[in-house]
């Protein structure tokens, strides 16, 4: 049979809604009704600690006791959400009467209303409803949101109007795996007319794209054959100015040695506007899938992430070495691999241990990925041995020895 549910589109702004139980059903719920700027109160006499935090934080009024009758009047809406059937079925009751639409969490068709398995995509809210079968509901609007992104699905969405400036997207590609970077930069990427791309950006994201999306490689390859700043800068503005959307796909964070607000200021000078979607950085991401956490309970309480482009002793070093040597926490090092002996030999002569542990994580979350573990003394011969080649991340500090797997070389 179909199913007997008439699909509408509520307009919960401002407007009450009262939800009856602080459970876990209440704390999935809470958020996607908070988001459609409902005034939400919640009767309960406890709550999970993720609920409280939404009180805490102001986003709805707890009331802290059980349900009683007249909790509905003046409501707009109301969710039953106890895991006592009796409550719920009496708040179903008192829904009716008031003529109030409710859901009832526990058992879905006894209420007046049901909840879909929604979903958001490039300004689309959509709903799915299976007749009582929530997993298959999910299903569904799962795939659709993924033919969405990956452009399988139309979105219906109308071409840009002749005259307009679209402008320019900054997006933040992660730290390789095509799958790590965000819902939003894959969904901006899958709307482009032109991509600016760099080397260590999501290469197979590309392969996504329409044939007529004009492809322009950065090429800024480290100590090597790179494209000008400037020149990158000068793509983004002519080629928005000419009415096209312009996605700038970056590895890792935009603005984490990514010279991404760079590339912001010179488009607002131009007059170009500019959307900006973070990426997962690799600084964090990397060392994680190799296991090493960066700070850990009773190891680390500090984060110093560095740049590994300019040499200890240069006059255009920004970094204070002999303060990192110093300290007791973890030195994330990017772009550290060639200069490894320089780097290593500062903080050994500023007085970090020689046998501080060293994690070198090459081409982190890729099939390629491999980790090398050494100590502070001995990393440069270690790498050496190994072949070590960027992209790398380096990590020196105690967390780089927890992982709990044998020393040496380890493929995931």
């Amino acid at each position: 049979m179909d199913d007997p549910h008439y699909l509408s589109g509520l307009q919960l702004t401002g407007r009450r809604v009262v939800m009856i139980g602080g459970g876990t059903v209440a704390q999935r719920r809470l958020p996607r009704l908070i988001g459609a700027g409902a005034r939400v109160e919640l009767v309960s006499p406890h709550t999970t600690p993720s609920v409280q935090g939404m009180v805490d934080a102001g986003e709805l009024v707890w009331h802290e006791r059980p349900y009683a009758e007249g909790d509905l009047r003046a409501a707009w809406y109301a969710l039953a959400c106890t895991n006592d059937p009796e409550v719920n079925a009496a708040v179903c009751a008192e829904a009716e009467r008031e003529r109030v639409f409710c859901v009832r969490a526990d058992e879905g068709e006894s209420g007046s209303a049901v909840t879909p398995a929604s979903g958001r995509h490039g300004g689309l809210l959509f709903g799915v409803l299976s007749g009582g079968e929530p997993l298959r509901s999910a299903a569904v609007r799962d795939s659709i949101l993924d033919g969405l992104h990956n452009g399988t699905i139309e979105d219906g969405r109308q071409p840009h109007p002749e005259g307009s400036l679209p402008g320019v997207a900054l997006v933040g590609g992660g730290p390789g795996d095509p799958e790590l970077i965000t819902v939003r930069g894959r969904r901006l990427l899958s709307r482009a007319d032109v991509v600016v791309v760099d080397r260590l950006a999501p290469r197979e994201l590309l392969d996504e794209l329409a044939p007529e999306v004009e492809i322009v490689d950065a090429a800024k390859i480290p100590y090597g054959r790179a494209a000008s700043q400037d020149v990158i800068n000068s793509t983004l503005i002519e080629r928005a100015k000419e009415g096209k959307f312009v996605v700038r796909l970056k590895g890792g964070d935009p603005y984490l040695f990514g010279r991404g607000f760079e590339e912001v200021l010179a488009c607002a000078e131009a007059g170009v506007p500019v959307t900006m979607v973070p990426g997962i950085t690799s600084a964090f991401a990397v060392p994680a899938v190799a296991d090493v956490p960066v700070t850990h309970r009773g190891v680390a309480h500090e984060v110093v992430v560095v740049s590994g482009h300019v040499a200890p002793g240069d006059d255009r070093s920004l970094v204070d070495w002999e303060l990192l040597a110093r300290m007791r926490g973890t030195i994330v090092l990017m772009m550290g691999v060639e200069r490894l002996p320089q780097f290593a030999e500062a903080l050994l002569d500023g007085g970090r241990a020689a046998d501080t542990p060293v994690a070198i994580v090459e081409d982190g979350t890729m099939r390629t990925q491999r980790t090398l573990r050494s100590t502070l003394d001995k990393v440069v011969a270690d790498a050496a041995a190994a072949g070590v080649r960027p992209p790398a991340v380096i990590v020196i500090g105690p967390v780089a020895g927890l992982a709990p797997c044998p020393e040496g070389t380890r493929e995931p």
